[in-house]
This record gives C-alpha cells, sequence and structure tokens, in this order.
C-alpha cells in the first residue's frame, strides 16, 4: 500500500487530441506537487488522452488506497461535472467498493482564478498601470449550461470593478458573443486598448478559436492560457483540502436543501 495519510490527490482533466493539453496538465499538477510534496497526486483524463479515470482508480483499489478525491480541472460546472465525472465515479464505487472517492468542487469562480488572470495580462506586455484604459474580453471556451455562461457574466462583471476600463465575457462555442465581436465592441465603446485573457486551463481547438479571434477582433494583448499558474496550483489544493474535510459535499447538501 501506498504511504499516505490523507487521500489521494486525483486530479481529472478533460482530455484533447492536441498534445500541448496533456503537456499543461501535467506541468500543472507538477507544481501542485512541488506544493505539497507530503502529498499523493495522481492524473486521469476522460478522453482521448491517458490514464483514464477508471484506469487509475482501479489501480488505487488495487495498491489498497481506501480514499481518494477527485478534483474535476474545470472552471465551471457545467456538463462534465454534472454528468460525465459522476457517472464514472458512481460505476468506480460499484467496482470498488473498498475505495472511497470524494468529487471536489469545480475550480471557478475563484479570487486566486481573476489573479492568475491578471498574471497572465502583465506577463503579455500590459502593467497595473494600464487598466483604466483597457478593456478586457473573458473569453472562455462556452457551455449549452446556462448556469456556466451565467458565471462568466458574473465574473465580468466583478472583475471590471477592480479597474479596468470594461470586461467583457466572450465564447467560443454555444454562446455569444465571440472573442472577435467583443473585442469590437469593447473598441467601439472607446476602450484605448484591448486585451484577450482565455478564461482556459490548456491549449487546444477552443482555445486556439479564441486566439484567431483575438486577432480577427484586432486585439493589442493576447494573454496566454491559465495553465499552471501558481494561482491555479494554489486553488487544486484548496479545493482538494476542503473535499478531503467534507466542506465540499457538506455545501453541496446545503444547496440542494435550499441553504
Amino acid at each position: 500500500m501506498y504511504p499516505c495519510p490523507r487521500p489521494v490527490l486525483l486530479v481529472v482533466a478533460h482530455g484533447s487530441r492536441d498534445p500541448r493539453h496533456a503537456r499543461t496538465v501535467r506541468a500543472l499538477v507538477a507544481r501542485v506537487r512541488a506544493l505539497r510534496p507530503e502529498s499523493r497526486v495522481e492524473t486521469a483524463f476522460l478522453d482521448f488522452d491517458t490514464p483514464s479515470v477508471d484506469r487509475v482508480l482501479d489501480r488505487l483499489a488495487d495498491e489498497g488506497v481506501r480514499e481518494a478525491v477527485a478534483l474535476p480541472l474545470l472552471l465551471t460546472r457545467a456538463f462534465h461535472a454534472k454528468s460525465d465525472i459522476p457517472a464514472v465515479l458512481r460505476a468506480a464505487a460499484v467496482r470498488l467498493p473498498s475505495l472511497r472517492v470524494t468529487q471536489a468542487d469545480v475550480l471557478g469562480p475563484s479570487p486566486l482564478l481573476t489573479r492568475a488572470l491578471e498574471r497572465r495580462l502583465y506577463e503579455a506586455g500590459l502593467t497595473p498601470g494600464d487598466k483604466r484604459s483597457t478593456g478586457v474580453v473573458l473569453a472562455s471556451a462556452g457551455s449549452t449550461d446556462p448556469e456556466a455562461g451565467a458565471v462568466i457574466a458574473d465574473i465580468a462583471r466583478e472583475w471590471r470593478l477592480t479597474g479596468w476600463c470594461a470586461v467583457r465575457p466572450a465564447f467560443a462555442s454555444a454562446s455569444l458573443p465571440r472573442t472577435e465581436d467583443a473585442v469590437r465592441e469593447l473598441r467601439a465603446a472607446g476602450c484605448e486598448r484591448v486585451a484577450v485573457a482565455p478564461y482556459v486551463l490548456a491549449p487546444g481547438f477552443l482555445p486556439d478559436r479564441i486566439a484567431r479571434g483575438a486577432y480577427e477582433g484586432g486585439a493589442d494583448v493576447l494573454a496566454e492560457v491559465l495553465g499552471p499558474a501558481p494561482e491555479v496550483a494554489r486553488l487544486l489544493m484548496a479545493r482538494y483540502d476542503a473535499a478531503a474535510r467534507g466542506a465540499g459535499s457538506h455545501a453541496r447538501d446545503l444547496a440542494m436543501l435550499g441553504a
């Protein structure tokens, strides 16, 4: 049995045909391991990449591990967090009765994510002094889940209050506006410069579409994806800690009861 006093952290990423996705996920997990070297951290993917969630859970059970926290590497509570991952974990609970797996909350929203977004914008060339003259497009992958879209809009409104000229949400799929249209809207609204901040964790098809929209719309600055930003790694550990002590599931139970 692997010596581990706390539940194993299983980071569950979506996966992609684009090899940059898995490389970025593993770089983020490596940063998490550096933050918490005493914890065991595993990585699994829902699709396209390996190892699969089932394979990792089977291996943990075979090793005698009794508890794990499955942490969705997702920024909003959309289909994958509400349906895909719970279905995989329910099936695992039947197949592996000796292994107890708790699903942690998704990463967003969080002030740590907006700090990571600003980090990426500053790395792309902006400075804190540019805020009042810069409009920001908060560009997410998009989702058919209305809850996810509403969360992005809320983040944009709250982020605007930190001093930016304006912040507009945009989506690479499923919803409107597209990145290029939001860039043009901010330019027409009088923002001296326009920056695009991808609200995505790793490169892939939809992040590439965000980048194309930034260029087509004439954005002045395009930030990198969040990737292994220190703030994201800290947030992963915070979500893990909450789930490990039962805070995450308790909060979900209260929400279901209308509390």
